[in-house]
């Protein structure tokens, strides 16, 4: 019979014969790797709309909410980053950082709502 080692320390494997690492805490050191966002590219990106998530709704008060535009980026908001848009029947074309929107109306306001969950 062959002798298996462990993909993270290479460590001879003992035990039940569908054991694939030597101890948890290789386990979870070999997916940490394999999970983490090893791309900094992507880390950045994924940073960067958590944040313009989270400005959005932290101002946003009650279903909606209109403030100016240069409030949102004083504290960071950065408009270049975004997770879909969605188009209304009156071609309003509203911006969404996952279930919060915005929708820039006249003389640099814009127009704060939270999508309402499909059922």
């Amino acid at each position: 019979m062959e002798k298996r080692t462990c993909p993270e320390c290479g460590d001879v494997i003992k035990g039940r014969i569908d054991k694939k690492f030597c101890s948890d805490m290789c386990r979870n050191a070999f997916n940490n790797k394999q999970n983490s966002d090893t791309n900094n590219f992507v880390r950045n990106i994924n940073n960067s709309l958590r944040k313009n998530r989270r400005i959005l709704e932290e101002n946003l008060q009650g279903e909606k909410t209109t403030l100016p535009k240069q409030k949102l980026i004083d504290k960071g908001f950065n408009f270049t980053f975004f997770t879909h848009q969605v188009t209304t029947k009156n071609n309003h074309i509203y911006t969404f950082c996952y279930e919060y929107g915005y929708l820039p109306i006249e003389k640099d306001l814009i127009l704060i709502v939270k999508r309402k969950a499909e059922a």
